[in-house]
């Protein structure tokens, strides 16, 4: 596999994938085994992170002797800054602090000798990130998994922010396929920050049942939310919703934030029902491509098929890959 990026390259990469760290996902196992495969995997410590739950992750990943990196939620950081420090502790390569517009956290970040990101959706958050001295902007677009801000598609944002900055650009959101892999990279990007194709990896944090949905489900299946967020109390803000997997309890309380809110026997059983597994009621993230994964496989067989056959899809259009070094922004 000889799929590159100048980005991949400077960052001791064998290929041009990071892992996106999702929260109760993407732990020390999975960063490990992405890494491993030429990537860069991602450690997520999501809304109900602590450095109870976030140190042992941490030490798998740090114990297997690959590079790895860390994503945190900008607010939960700044509620409690011991993750950060705790993260830090731990030598990652890359730590990305996302769906903040404080950007404090970046010198501390580049002064433990990490590189830092920060996720962006639209062309002004682009800008004040590579004006408060982000590394790396990863342009994350409307069909993610999971939280983010739906303003742009993926393509679309990617062009703008690629004309815009002068920092390496990665492509985020609806990346599960060789075809997406291929686009992003002949688009200009750095390389590709992938969730959806990973959650269902057998080295992640998910359970059975969970990678089950996602195997099962079609892209069509997904929707914006923020029913899960109200029930269970995270302190999301509505301008990041959720996407997710469709299920019954989306159906009964969508468009019914309010009274959802004030009905603590609902919230209790979606509490209940995440510790259960039962995914009629629990949500599952995904993003609208989770119908192009069609498997339970390793890390490694994930990557795999998304260098090998994205390589082949530019060499056959004439991109002439390997791609030389270049500006980042060509």
């Amino acid at each position: 596999m000889t799929l590159s990026t100048a980005w991949a390259r400077a960052m001791d990469l064998t290929a041009p994938v990071v892992s996106a760290p999702m929260g109760g996902i993407a732990g020390g196992r999975l960063a490990a085994a992405v890494s491993a495969a030429g990537g860069l995997g991602m450690i997520g410590a999501g809304s109900a992170a602590s450095v109870a739950t976030l140190a042992p992750e941490l030490a798998v990943a740090r114990d297997a002797g690959s590079r790895f990196g860390v994503g945190f939620i900008g607010w939960k950081c700044a509620r409690e800054p011991e993750l950060l420090a705790t993260a830090l502790g731990a030598d990652p390569a890359l730590v990305a602090v996302s769906f903040t517009d404080d950007f404090g956290w970046v010198d501390l970040v580049k002064d433990a000798g990490a590189t830092a990101a920060t996720q962006v959706s639209d062309l002004s958050s682009a800008q004040r990130a590579e004006q408060a001295g982000v590394d790396v902007l990863v342009a994350r677009g409307a069909e993610g998994g999971g939280h983010g801000e739906p303003a742009l598609a993926t393509l679309p944002l990617l062009e703008v922010v690629l004309d815009a900055v002068s920092v390496p650009v990665l492509a985020a959101g609806g990346i599960t396929s060789p075809r997406a892999l291929a686009a992003v990279l002949a688009a200009g990007a750095g390389g590709a920050w992938v969730g959806t194709a990973f959650a269902a990896c057998r080295e992640s944090l998910a359970s059975e049942g969970t990678r089950a949905q996602l195997v099962e489900a079609a892209g069509t299946d997904t929707v914006l939310t923020s029913v899960f967020d109200v029930a269970l109390g995270y302190e999301w803000p509505r301008r990041f919703p959720e996407r997710v997997i469709r299920n019954d309890y989306w159906e009964r309380w969508a468009g019914r934030e309010g009274e959802l809110e004030a009905d603590p026997e609902a919230r209790a059983a979606l509490a209940s029902a995440v510790r259960d597994d039962d995914l009629r009621i629990a949500h599952v993230d995904a993003g609208q491509g989770v119908g192009l994964v069609t498997a339970v496989a390793s890390a490694a067989e994930v990557m795999d098929r998304l260098c090998t056959g994205a390589e082949a899809l530019l060499r056959a259009a004439g991109a002439g890959w390997p791609a030389p070094d270049a500006t980042p922004n060509p």
